[in-house]
């Protein structure tokens, strides 16, 4: 399979079948991932993968306090709002998810209904959380963003389907706590796989991308 293949049939899976994935698998995407450049080689991603009871454990943790109304701390700011076409991508991205579930604009129990399933993975069998040292500031963090495709598409090279979360790192503190890591551990974000669940109307949409000439501009 070719890298514009893997590029072009990955998607964020919402909805996933109930069997694990083998753990030959996951080293087999994992060891692919740690391919990864960074900045003089710091390769400042550490990763923690959770199935089983474990996954439900941290999964149940998270969502109680999202569901409870707990406002998130997360270690890197989210954007506090989006403006002209960053907003206008968005919006199209957010209608396109509720319509595929069939929740209408204005019912907002719903929608926070589903927005919480981020908590729970979606049901993914797997969830891995990828932290970074603090000490190496944002391109530590750029770092990690780069192992996090590399791993997307490392899975996608396996038929196996994922969704990166940045909702997962919404409650830091948990996640060390949960994992013993020390305070320097930035948590990036969360990335939970399976296997896809095609039959789910969730899992049928896709966004679409702008031309390249929207985005790369060469200069002779």
């Amino acid at each position: 399979m070719t890298l514009e293949q893997l590029l072009n049939d990955r998607f964020s899976c919402r909805a996933y079948r109930p069997e694990e994935v083998s753990r030959e698998t996951q080293r087999r995407a994992f060891a692919a991932a740690q391919r990864t450049p960074s900045w003089c080689n710091t390769q400042p991603w550490q990763v923690h993968v959770v199935s089983g009871d474990a996954r439900d454990r941290i999964c149940r943790e998270l969502h109680g306090l999202a569901a409870g109304g707990q406002p998130g701390n997360p270690d890197f700011a989210f954007p506090g709002s989006y403006a002209g076409v960053y907003k206008d991508r968005r919006k199209v991205c957010g209608v396109q998810l509720y319509e595929s579930l069939g929740i209408g604009r204005d019912d907002r129990d719903r929608a926070h209904a589903q927005a919480l399933e981020n908590f729970r993975g979606f049901g993914a069998p797997h969830v891995a959380f990828i932290t970074t040292e603090q000490a190496l500031g944002i391109y530590g963090m750029l770092d990690c963003g780069l192992y996090v495709m590399s791993l997307m598409l490392a899975l996608q090279a396996e038929s196996v389907q994922c969704i990166a979360q940045a909702a997962l790192a919404s409650y830091p503190d948990a996640v060390r706590r949960f994992f013993g890591l020390p305070d320097s551990r930035r948590v990036v974000c969360g990335l939970s796989f399976g296997l896809a669940d095609h039959s789910a109307p969730i899992n049928g949409y896709r966004t679409e991308r702008v031309a390249i000439d929207d985005a790369v501009h060469w200069i002779d």
